[in-house]
């Protein structure tokens, strides 16, 4: 398990005197391209390779409330992967300091060919890097039909309301 540290700023608190939503949010990005830096894979390195990195969902569940200069702890696993990495599926839990779960994430991370803003194709050395990466004990190989599931379709608005 992969665990970043915070402490709640004034800033981060929203009209309710809590932990905002768009905080969380912030906190879980921080806390995954920290997570990808520390197993080799920093921006630079994404970069180089042509990639960036992109979340497809983010699906919160907020249990108690988080205030002004709690100190909180967030944990990145992986829950799920397809095999040749184009999608991740990472688990984030919020803890205060006596370790009681404050708040639980799921989201489907992936990584986007900057050239074509298309999903992207993963090379070997990378790969080799994210078979390191810590996985919760229901981890499940991501198979095509699982991805395509876990990914709703855009609907557009008809002429009629525009």
């Amino acid at each position: 398990m992969y665990i970043k540290a915070f402490g709640i700023r004034w800033n981060d608190l929203d009209a309710n005197q809590h932990l905002g939503n768009s905080t969380y949010v912030e906190y879980m990005s921080h806390t995954r391209m920290s997570f990808l830096t520390s197993h080799g894979l920093s921006l630079d390195v994404i970069n180089s390779f042509g990639l960036g990195p992109i979340v497809m969902y983010e699906h919160v569940y907020y249990y108690k409330e988080i205030g002004l200069d709690d100190n909180i702890k967030v944990s990145l696993e992986v829950s799920g992967m397809s095999e040749d990495g184009r999608f991740i599926k990472i688990e984030h839990n919020f803890y205060n300091d006596q370790g009681k779960n404050l708040a639980n994430a799921e989201m489907l991370f992936s990584w986007m060919d900057l050239k074509t803003r298309r999903f992207g194709r993963i090379p070997k050395e990378l790969l080799q890097k994210m078979e390191n990466f810590p996985r919760t004990k229901n981890f499940k190989i991501l198979t095509t039909e699982d991805t395509k599931n876990l990914i709703k379709k855009p609907i557009d608005l008809p002429d009629s309301v525009l």
